[in-house]
């Protein structure tokens, strides 16, 4: 049987794993202008991965075993990962609508620079673009707390003596 100290570590090595994933993912939409399918299918391919990095650990080891331990920085760190969760579905309720907009008039494939995102959307694409931004700020702020505890945590309970 594994023991936990090695599952924890391969959790540990995955969801670390994950950020240099989320960065490269934003970068290649900060570094490109316009954006276009091919553009976005790359930076969707480093987002699902780290998503996956850190979900499926998430799902399979630190769920299940939450309840366990239901008390102390396991709570703070679950409350966190909990919000960094929420901040990616309010995000993800703002990039479905530029995502339908952009889509609707094919700028995807054939951009034209003359035509501005908040021209194509409905009157609130203001408000769906300034959504994914919080969103994803407050995904990667709540991620990063998360993470930090989970450090802690880890360390604290299978590296270090225990606090």
């Amino acid at each position: 049987m594994v023991s936990d100290a090695a599952i924890a570590t391969v959790v540990f090595v995955a969801v670390t794993l994950s950020f240099p994933c989320f960065l490269y993912g934003a970068w290649i939409v900060i570094d490109n202008d316009p954006i276009t399918w091919d553009v976005l299918t790359s930076h969707l391919k480093f987002i699902v991965t780290g998503l996956a990095l850190t979900t499926i650990p998430m799902l399979l080891w630190m769920v299940p075993r939450l309840f366990e331990q239901f008390q102390g920085t396991a709570l703070v760190h679950a409350f966190l990962g909990l919000q960094a969760y929420a901040m990616l579905v309010f995000a993800g309720t703002g990039i479905v609508r530029i995502f339908r907009a952009k889509r609707r008039h094919d700028l995807y494939h054939d951009y034209d620079e003359d035509v501005l995102l908040d021209e194509i959307g409905d009157e609130n694409m203001q408000f769906w673009r300034r959504r994914l931004r919080v969103g994803v700020f407050g995904y990667v702020f709540f991620w990063l707390l998360a993470y930090l505890v989970g450090v802690v945590r880890y360390l604290s309970r299978y590296a270090l003596l225990p606090f």
